[in-house]
């Protein structure tokens, strides 16, 4: 079996991003952003994800968040889609309902080579610390933007702000894990047009 691991490096004059992704890894992670509440989701990710993950940003938080969260998003995606190769012999398809106390979400994922985004969440509170929650939307356009992925979440009930996005975090997490897994029934690419890349 080929590894399926990915480093990518990103640096702007806003950010400067490492993240290492290994996508058959035990859930170990190493986060570090500048932004407490985005490493506590990002290391839910790789935990029910299944994934290792190493995540070093460095990025303008004088300014805000915001350069800091949707750069690592953007290459975290960039890992992800390296990670996946051709995406032969994958399921390719994840979906999970995941609750967490009075919240539920629903995500499904398809590897498909496209990138869209359905997101669905109630009106929050504006920060948990100092994640400002509006960003959670850009986390997953910016992650399906660099991963060519089609991504659905759908926050079913949930009012606590924490809970709602960590919800979301550990859902996706799960499908990604579903949609990523070899699958011994599927030869060559899961599609009947040959390709699940963008090219």
């Amino acid at each position: 079996m080929n590894p399926r691991t990915a480093t990518v490096e990103r640096s702007t004059k806003e950010s400067e991003v490492f993240v290492e992704l290994n996508l058959d890894g035990t859930g170990a992670s190493q986060i570090e952003t500048g932004v407490p509440f985005f490493d506590h989701m990002l290391a839910q990710l790789a935990k029910h994800g299944g994934l290792d993950l190493t995540v070093r940003t460095r990025g303008d938080l004088e300014v805000d968040a915001h350069h800091t969260v949707e750069d690592t998003a953007l290459a975290l995606g960039q890992a992800l889609n390296s990670a996946l190769g051709d995406r032969s012999g994958l399921r390719r398809y994840g979906d999970a309902l995941v609750p967490l106390d009075e919240c539920l979400v629903q995500s499904a994922v398809d590897l498909s080579g496209r990138p869209y985004l359905v997101h669905e969440e109630p009106d929050l509170v504006e920060l948990i610390g100092s994640y400002d929650t509006t960003l959670t939307r850009h986390i997953w356009e910016s992650l399906v933007a660099t991963a060519q992925i089609t991504l659905h979440v759908r926050v079913i009930s949930g009012r606590n702000a924490h809970h709602v996005v960590e919800a979301q975090f550990k859902s996706v997490a799960r499908s990604l894990r579903d949609a990523v897994a070899r699958d011994p029934r599927v030869v060559g690419v899961p599609s009947t047009k040959g390709t699940l890349t963008a090219s």
